[in-house]
């Protein structure tokens, strides 16, 4: 088989900077030292923009996703610079997501957000409580966390997710389960819920808090989720909830194999073309990637066709409802039937539905996804970056 179609085409911008690393973090963002050089950064962005649209023949961008960092640093004039670049590849009803602390907006900040062209907010609000908030190194308080998100609503903006963590230091499961109903309350859209964990390189790695055990996590995942479905949120993924029609299209494309162009320090990307798939990355230092952006010479890497399976599955698995097998076909160029003998094994263990036309996880196979996964690693386990959350 071969790659006879091309999925549908996002757009990552990222902004490294925050006002201090959070210390569980293991995201590319740097604490801000000096002035902001939010001017050379976007100069930059835009030359290594007009380059990465180039090379993507001009299919048209079906959503955008400006991460960091903390993105709501930079002002409403430097996002609308990057956003009019995109005249006439952005899709009419393109959904474009901007990643927001709390602590770093006001209601003006809101409106010129708005003004730009931004349709949807993420905003990175983890906790409602001060304690738990400030043992992650939270820079706001739950005060400004909600009136953060009341702004939002306010200025106009009916696409909102809230983020929001779990099994933070001194966390009960009554406090998951006060947070995750305050969150309801609130009436965002949509709700990225997941739990704390160290990762490798962060502070937290290295001098590690005491978080809650086991048992506690699980009552902890158990009493929120009640929560969310009694208010009638729903899990599409194994750490989003949505109401309907609130899905988030951005990660949706990750999750099946899309492609993504990656703009800015450290971003990856993702390209199908001329039957290959190429994954391209940035350098992470903000520094090295804006000297380097005058040449674009960026590091690539032929996604080979033993390693698509497993990237393919690695992304689609996340999913509560699945993938068509048709997708895996056209996304992959692959044969659904190479696989067929990993997902009979799967099915053995209840850890996937595999019927006639879909495949999908179970509820066992979501709670133990990391099992499900890696029976599709490749026989030598060597796979390539894998899509940025």
């Amino acid at each position: 088989m071969s790659l006879q179609q091309q999925p549908p085409l996002s757009l990552y911008v990222h902004f490294p900077w925050c006002v201090r690393k959070c210390p569980y973090c293991d995201f590319n963002s740097h604490t801000l030292r000096r002035e902001l050089p939010e001017q050379t950064y976007v100069d930059a962005l835009l030359k290594d923009l007009d380059e990465e649209l180039s090379r993507s023949a001009g299919r048209p961008v079906v959503s955008v996703f400006i991460g960091g960092g903390t993105p709501s640093l930079i002002s409403p004039e430097q996002i609308a610079r990057v956003l009019e670049r995109l005249a006439g590849r952005l899709d009419p009803d393109a959904e474009v997501t901007l990643e927001a602390n709390p602590g770093t907006l006001d209601s003006s900040r809101f409106a010129g957000y708005r003004d730009a062209g931004i349709t949807r907010l993420s905003v990175g609000v983890q906790s409602f409580d001060d304690r738990c908030l400030r043992a992650i190194g939270r820079i706001h308080d739950s005060g400004t966390a909600r009136a953060a998100v009341e702004m939002a609503m306010a200025t106009g903006f009916s696409r909102v997710n809230l983020d929001l963590m779990y099994g933070l230091p001194g966390q009960t499961a009554a406090m998951a389960a006060t947070d995750a109903r305050i969150a309801c309350e609130l009436d965002p859209g949509h709700i990225s819920h997941y739990q704390l964990t160290l990762e490798p390189g962060t502070v937290f790695h290295k001098s590690p808090p005491p978080l809650p055990d086991d048992n506690s996590l699980w009552r902890m995942q158990l009493e929120c989720v009640a929560v969310f479905a009694a208010a009638g949120y729903r899990h599409y993924e194994i750490s989003a909830l949505a109401r309907p029609g609130h899905r988030c299209r951005h990660n949706l494309n990750y999750w099946l194999f899309g492609d993504y162009l990656g703009v800015g320090a450290g971003a990856h990307g993702k390209l199908t073309g001329n039957g290959q798939i190429t994954r391209r990355h940035k350098p992470r230092s903000p520094g090295h990637y804006m000297a380097a952006v005058t040449r674009c010479d960026w590091p690539e890497h032929q996604l080979g066709e033993a390693e698509r399976p497993f990237e393919f599955m690695l992304n689609a698995l996340r999913l509560n409802h699945g993938f068509p097998q048709d997708l895996y076909q056209s996304r992959t160029g692959r044969d659904i039937a190479e696989i067929l003998p990993l997902c009979r094994t799967a099915q053995a263990r209840k850890l996937l539905e595999f019927e006639e036309g879909w495949c999908r996880p179970t509820p066992l196979g979501r709670r133990f996804l990391d099992d499900l996964q890696s029976l599709f690693l490749p026989a030598d386990s060597a796979t390539s970056q894998p899509a940025e959350p």
